[in-house]
Parts: structure tokens; C-alpha cells; sequence
């Protein structure tokens, strides 16, 4: 049996929304944080048509805690960042990333607490 793979390309390449290395530094910062603590073990990056993704996982074989999202089309309405919870509750959404991702680092300082 042979197969064939047939790829239409009109020369534009699809558009994929991604993170800058400012933001992942943000993010990765608060990720290293979360793990020194022992809170996270394991994240993934999904760079789509849309949304880029980063989800941190507790173990490797379950759904993310979080996803911390990134939507540029939605700039100009509620912000492109939001954090997500496991529920698919929107926690916390807005223009800049460090005051978006502090609703996660409130739960570092209570980790740290107990």
C-alpha cells in the first residue's frame, strides 16, 4: 500500500499565534516558582490558528490545572491573556500578562503558607 500526502499551498503560510520569549520568560518564571513549591510538575505549549496555550499539569497523564491563554483578537475588548482553571472557569483576564498571572501566584504564597 503507498501513500500519498497531497499539501495545496497558495504561498501564504497559515497564521499561528504564538509567545513572545518576554512573555514565556513571564510565564516560565512563575512556572519554576510553582515547581520549587511543589505544586506543578509538567507543562505543554500549543501554538494554534487563534490562541496560543500553555497548560500546567499537576502529573503528566491529567488534564491541566490551568491554561494560561493568549488571544490577540480580543486586544481591544477584554485582553488577550486570561487564566483558566481546570473547570474551565475563566479566573482572571487582561492586557498584562504579570497582573493576569497573579491570581496564580496567590495560590504560590498560600502553598508556601501551609
Amino acid at each position: 500500500m503507498t501513500l500519498h500526502t497531497v499539501t495545496h499551498f497558495s504561498g501564504k503560510r497559515p497564521e499561528q499565534v504564538a509567545f513572545h520569549r518576554t512573555e514565556l520568560a513571564v510565564v516560565l518564571g512563575l512556572y519554576g516558582r510553582m515547581v520549587a513549591a511543589g505544586e506543578w510538575r509538567d507543562y505543554g505549549i500549543s501554538c494554534l490558528r487563534d490562541v496560543a496555550v500553555f497548560s500546567v499539569f499537576r502529573r503528566t497523564a491529567e488534564q491541566p490545572l490551568y491554561r494560561i491563554e493568549k488571544r490577540p483578537k480580543l486586544r481591544l475588548k477584554q485582553g488577550q491573556y486570561a487564566v483558566i482553571g481546570m473547570d474551565g472557569r475563566i479566573l482572571k483576564r487582561g492586557d498584562d500578562l504579570r497582573q493576569v498571572l497573579r491570581v496564580l501566584e496567590r495560590k504560590l504564597i498560600r502553598a508556601v503558607d501551609d
